[in-house]
């Protein structure tokens, strides 16, 4: 077990992290716990939870909005880069946690801590992004994992924080893991562990379910400037409202649900549910601009570079050369990537019903097969006789 003096700790109100301020103190002797708290947009007030850090032991508690540089610095960047976890999961915790990182690292500097602490167990992925992150940009510090260390179920884990004074924020019969952003929102333990079972209606709130969702579509048009989203049905929007407005108008169709069984950083295979309406709708119409955007080759390298991307992020990577690599590739790309996409939402779908570019790579007088065609149909023969040279040679020597 590493030791600590002064440390700062990535606060969130939940058990684990409200369990690792006595825990902290008690049971490992640091003399000095600190609770950082982000606020990435997720809703909650966040003064009563600035309290609880205090009443369970911290001798200081900050609290600091994140919410502009979570959308500006890894929304942005995920939706350019069209990151999708596995194809699905748009990575919306696993973009918060080296933010969180990079601001935990600050306060310790601040304050002259010589450690900083989380709570995440060993079975997780957030364990692996802190480690990674923390490691990056300040090796000298002690990272203290408490919940990784510690013998005690979660069940056990709230009796010992209710020991404490700690009130549970969850119920004993039914122990969600929720973790929320202005990104999404993901659902994890309880009866959801069992992969055959349905989802329980009350386990969603950013979306509605698409049997009650309206019976009229909504048909959204959106605009990218770079790659990046700036208006909505003709609004130009800053970022962060963008993102809001995204997750209402998907949300209320019941757009943005994902069910999904995903391979975690340790090795192992667990469920995960999801709700990103606006992410999904967001990174549906980019990826819808750049097939008239960008060039055959272009694209395909970049759709394969894609899952490399969101493979790093989700494995803690952010501060790795790799993602800074990749990054550099996509940034190239974007410069062309200007236009609208019009969508339709439906009942828990969407579907692309128009696009337009500027400078785009769709010209109609060569697709078209009106009389204003202008593609040389005379000099399609001479290229399939030279592409299929190789084929017809091939089959010419078989028995």
């Amino acid at each position: 077990m590493a030791k600590a003096r002064r440390v700062v700790l990535a606060y969130s109100g939940g058990v684990d992290t409200s369990v690792c301020i006595p825990y902290l103190r008690q049971e490992w002797g640091v003399d000095d716990v600190i609770a950082f708290t982000a606020d990435l947009g997720q809703g909650d007030e966040l003064e009563p939870i600035r309290q609880k850090a205090l009443h369970a032991g911290a001798s200081q508690s900050f609290v600091e909005n994140l919410v502009e540089p979570l959308v500006q610095e890894f929304a942005l960047p995920a939706i350019r880069a069209n990151g999708l976890y596995q194809g699905r999961y748009p990575l919306s915790a696993a973009l918060a946690r080296p933010l969180i990182a990079h601001h935990l690292v600050e306060l310790a500097r601040r304050v002259g801590a010589d450690g900083v602490a989380h709570g995440c167990t060993g079975k997780g992925n957030d364990q692996v992004r802190f480690d990674l992150a923390i490691a990056a940009l300040a090796p000298d510090l002690t990272i203290l994992t408490p919940a990784r260390e510690w013998s005690m179920s979660r069940e056990e884990s709230i009796a010992y924080g209710e020991r404490h004074g700690i009130q549970a924020p969850v119920s004993k019969s039914s122990p969600y893991s929720i973790d929320l952003n202005l990104l999404g929102r993901s659902i994890e333990a309880g009866v959801l562990e069992d992969p055959w079972q349905e989802p329980p209606a009350d386990v969603y709130t950013l979306t509605c379910s698409p049997e009650t969702a309206p019976d009229e579509a909504a048909v959204v048009d959106i605009e990218f400037s770079q790659g990046n989203p700036v208006t909505m049905n003709g609004q130009s929007l800053d970022p962060v409202t963008m993102v809001r407005q995204a997750n209402a108008i998907a949300g209320d169709h019941g757009y943005g649900r994902i069910d999904m069984i995903e391979d975690r950083v340790v090795g192992i295979k667990s469920r995960g549910i999801y709700e990103t309406p606006g992410m999904l709708l967001l990174i549906r119409a980019h990826r819808e601009l750049e097939s008239i955007c960008l060039a055959a080759d272009v694209l395909a390298s970049k759709r394969q570079l894609e899952q490399r991307w969101a493979e790093v992020v989700y494995q803690g990577l952010w501060f790795g050369p790799l993602k800074q690599a990749l990054d550099g590739f996509f940034a190239v790309t974007q410069k062309d990537v200007n236009g609208r996409v019009r969508l339709k939402l439906y009942k828990g779908s969407c579907t692309v019903i128009g696009r337009e570019a500027r400078g785009g790579l769709y010209d109609l007088d060569l697709a078209t097969y009106g009389k204003e065609d202008s593609f040389d149909h005379g000099a399609a023969a001479g290229f399939i006789y030279i592409w299929g040279l190789a084929t017809r040679l091939w089959a010419s020597r078989q028995n």
